[in-house]
């Protein structure tokens, strides 16, 4: 393999593809990037056996060929050349000789002979959707999503697709966020559960990325492809039958309280200080002034704020998770929210005022 490409583009490259690179590899060949030149363009490719990413740069290919090269290194070696041209050349498979206008460094790799297959995805269905929407949705509903793989079915995002609807969902049980975005195109049906960390790194890939406007979602009988310009993730799908949660979100509410999102965010902080030493457990006191925020007194102490807010419907008390509702509030993307309450043992709805599209709820403590 021979071939000159640009260190900024091989450098964003190892950077995007890096994200399926894990940090604890049983085999060594996982923490390598396979690099393949093949026409006019340089072809990268990592796994950590759950998601593989691929990227291309176009690159002057004299002689094309393949190797794999541990993915840190390299990465933080490109990144101190200038920005210029650099040469790659391959020696006996197994090294790798990069060349700038003032250095010349040999890096020994692994040949690509001993890195795994990626598995192709058929395609039986897809969907296209904007980059932003998509990636606001996947901060919307992924910390959501179970971070115990005992019950693997919670640790993923499902998605379906009805017509020119997508609807994202992901709960651990203790709350559960819902996001309906408009599709631009859809074909065949689609409904499937997605790893939560798959989408976090999809997530990370879109923000490193460049400028294009849309990403397809290709669907498989047991594997997941994203595309979007030069990138194209691969991913293991999670086998099994996602809740029936529709029939846990409240249909109304006794009580509707409006709650300015900064304002709630630092009452919430000051408690937690408190809260934390109780499982971040406080009490929403309802009353037709405000709202009273407190938590019980633990070995450091406790605290009571008052929030001046607009209530509707009467009065009442419910125990929540404060950091439940921080995370909430820091991604739901609204300047306000309403919380819809019913008893003191159902759950609570948080939404964004003036948006229909996001439904989050929080089951609630005992008081």
């Amino acid at each position: 393999m021979r071939l000159t490409c640009s260190q900024k583009n091989l450098a964003a490259a190892l950077v995007i593809t890096s994200k399926a690179i894990a940090t604890n590899n049983t085999l060594p060949v996982l923490g390598n990037v396979l690099l393949k030149a093949e026409g006019k363009k340089l072809f990268f490719t990592t796994t950590n056996l759950e998601i593989a990413i691929h990227y291309w740069i176009e690159a002057d290919v004299k002689n094309e060929g393949e190797i794999t090269i541990p993915s840190r290194l390299l990465t933080n070696y490109v990144n101190y050349l200038k920005d210029e041209k650099i040469d790659l050349t391959v020696e006996d498979g197994e090294v790798i000789i990069v060349k700038s206008s003032d250095s010349t460094t040999r890096i020994k790799g692994i040949p690509a002979a001993e890195f795994p297959p990626i598995p192709t995805v058929e395609k039986e269905s897809e969907v296209v959707l904007s980059v932003s929407d998509f990636k606001n949705a996947i901060n919307q509903v992924v910390f959501a999503a179970s971070l115990n793989t005992t019950r693997p079915i919670l640790s993923g995002v499902y998605f379906n697709v009805e017509k020119d609807t997508l609807k994202m969902v992901a709960t651990d049980s203790y709350r559960l966020a819902e996001k309906t975005l408009h599709v631009k195109r859809a074909s065949g049906e689609i409904s499937c559960i997605i790893p939560a960390r798959t989408l976090m790194e999809i997530a990370g890939v879109l923000d490193a990325g460049g400028e294009d406007n849309e990403i397809t979602v290709v669907i498989s009988k047991n594997q997941v492809l994203f595309v979007f310009g030069e990138t194209q993730i691969t991913s293991r799908l999670i086998d099994g039958q996602f809740p029936n949660y529709q029939q846990i979100i409240p249909t109304e509410s006794k009580i509707k309280i409006d709650f300015n999102v900064h304002d709630l965010s630092m009452v919430l902080k000051r408690i937690n200080i408190f809260a934390k030493e109780n499982n971040n457990k406080i009490i929403l006191r309802i009353t037709k002034e405000g709202v009273v925020v407190t938590t019980d007194t633990t070995q450091y102490g406790g605290g009571e704020v008052v929030l001046a807010v607009e209530t509707k419907g009467g009065e009442g008390e419910i125990a929540l998770n404060s950091q439940y509702i921080l995370d909430v509030l820091s991604n739901i993307g609204g300047n306000a929210v309403v919380f819809e309450v019913n008893e003191k043992t159902n759950p609570v709805v948080v939404k964004a005022i003036g948006k229909k599209d996001y439904t989050h709820i929080i089951m609630p403590l005992k008081v």
